[in-house]
């Protein structure tokens, strides 16, 4: 069985060669609760029929929640937009603190975000490529 890490590399691999790749981990072990899930990726070559394609389908999907794709900076980051509403942006040194008081205080909304994000990236591994070429 593959983790959802793995899903999530080869979905993204599949518009463009990564560069870098991070998704956190589903728990936290020391502090025994679901955490926030995002995604935050670059391509080699970033294309912006890439970036369209991916909000497009995100925005589409009857998710629980909204979903914001950032490409504000060098790494794009797929995230529910509350955490950046909060945060005020993923510039803001709050981003770290607002995940984790969402993460100790609102399992539910951790739960939402983790069953969205299995049905984001089961999308992404499923959409023709031609799509996007």
């Amino acid at each position: 069985m593959r983790t959802r890490s793995m899903q999530a590399v080869h979905a993204l691999s599949r518009f463009g060669e990564l560069a870098w790749f991070k998704l956190p981990a589903e728990y936290n072990d020391v502090y025994k609760y679901y955490q926030v899930p995002y995604l935050g990726w670059r391509y080699r070559t970033p294309r912006n029929e890439v970036a369209e394609l991916i909000e497009s389908t995100v925005a589409e999907l009857p998710t629980q929640l909204e979903w914001v794709l950032d490409r504000t900076r060098r790494n794009w980051v797929l995230l529910p937009s509350r955490v950046q509403e909060e945060a005020h942006g993923l510039m803001d040194p709050s981003f770290s603190e607002t995940i984790h008081s969402i993460n100790s205080s609102d399992q539910e909304f951790c739960l939402k975000a983790l069953a969205d994000l299995d049905l984001i990236i089961g999308h992404l591994e499923n959409i023709q490529i031609s799509e996007v070429q």
